[in-house]
């Protein structure tokens, strides 16, 4: 079997703050194989962007760190890099698209120069050139009169349009690695559509991974191959996307299949699921789950699990996984 593209094995990442220390990416494994779409999915503070952030080798220190495991991508592990070896990387083979445009790209710079500061660093072209990929780049995620918006400013754009600047600088460097934060966040259905699409039209003609990070489970349906569920700062359930979709063994992901509207059942209220995120500098022991697990039992209580391949390429991180025939919720 061919090496993972990116294999994330066990990452701790912790913040210290005033209020104690927080054990946001706890000892959380991931690989992304080339060509493939990964979708990392959970409730907002569950650990996602950190993980993000993490590999991009982004995480402002003070007040966080990583305080282990192993980042590898093409078998080279960055955690061993240098900020200058990292630099040579972000923005070329591997590139990121921040969850909001509009914070992400810069009010006084036109989306045409901002644009080509990467091209013109990574791929050492001049700056004519780097414009006219800079203008290829915007035609390829389908931004009209794209000789035009190289000189606009972000304001100038749609929410919309400034997403695909975003993607267009994310992909000119024609990147190995995509990671996608919240990609289609802020969007409403139709530009999203357009996104996704436009997304899973430039892997295919590119080849390159994504690790799409979100919480709407939709999109993971449209957009991945494999998914990763993560819940507290772990990993709790992965596996390809129809067998989990369609026989999630780990209550919590469960839940969140539940709490979607389906057409075909008569639903007089969406399910929910019970009790709150727990407090990440306080979590409890045991199974992070078990206070809000409708399932828990004593050694849920006491034991933390740990993530298991219970069927071929289905793992998960539960003391008793659901089984089919519990598939039913009141």
């Amino acid at each position: 079997m061919a090496e993972p593209l990116l294999q994330v094995r066990n990452l701790e990442t912790t913040f210290f703050t005033p209020d104690g220390v927080v054990p946001a990416v706890d000892h959380v494994s991931l690989s992304v194989n080339k060509g493939e779409t990964l979708g990392l999915v959970g409730e907002s503070g569950c650990g996602k962007s950190v993980t993000a952030l993490s590999v991009m080798r982004l995480i402002a220190d003070p007040p966080g760190k990583i305080m282990g495991g192993d980042i590898l991508f093409e078998g080279q592990n960055l955690l061993a890099k240098t900020e200058a070896e990292m630099r040579t990387i972000r923005g070329n083979r591997i590139s990121m698209i921040f969850q909001e445009p509009m914070t992400s790209l810069n009010p006084v710079f036109t989306v045409g120069f901002q644009i080509t500061e990467a091209i013109r660093l990574h791929q050492k072209l001049d700056r004519r050139d780097a414009l006219a990929k800079a203008v290829e780049m915007l035609r390829l995620v389908g931004i009209p009169l794209p000789e035009k918006r190289v000189y606009e400013y972000p304001h100038e754009l749609s929410g919309g349009m400034r997403q695909r600047v975003m993607i267009a600088m994310a992909l000119s460097c024609n990147p190995k690695l995509l990671i996608a934060d919240e990609p289609t966040t802020a969007l409403d259905v139709t530009i999203q559509a357009q996104v996704l699409e436009l997304m899973k039209r430039l892997r295919n003609e590119l080849g390159m991974a994504i690790l799409l990070i979100t919480h709407d489970l939709g999109v993971v349906a449209e957009m991945a191959d494999r998914v990763s569920v993560m819940y507290a700062g772990k990993n709790v359930e992965e596996g390809l996307v129809e067998p989990i979709f369609e026989r999630p063994l780990h209550p919590y992901t469960r839940g969140l299949l539940d709490s979607i509207p389906q057409l075909h059942r008569d639903q007089v209220r969406l399910h929910a699921i019970d009790g709150g995120v727990p407090n990440p500098s306080q979590f409890p022991k045991g199974c992070r789950f078990h206070p809000r697990c409708q399932f828990a039992q004593d050694r849920c209580r006491a034991e933390q699990p740990v993530l298991t391949e219970v069927e071929p390429g289905h793992k998960v991180s539960c003391w008793y996984p659901l089984v089919a025939a519990d598939r039913g919720v009141a």
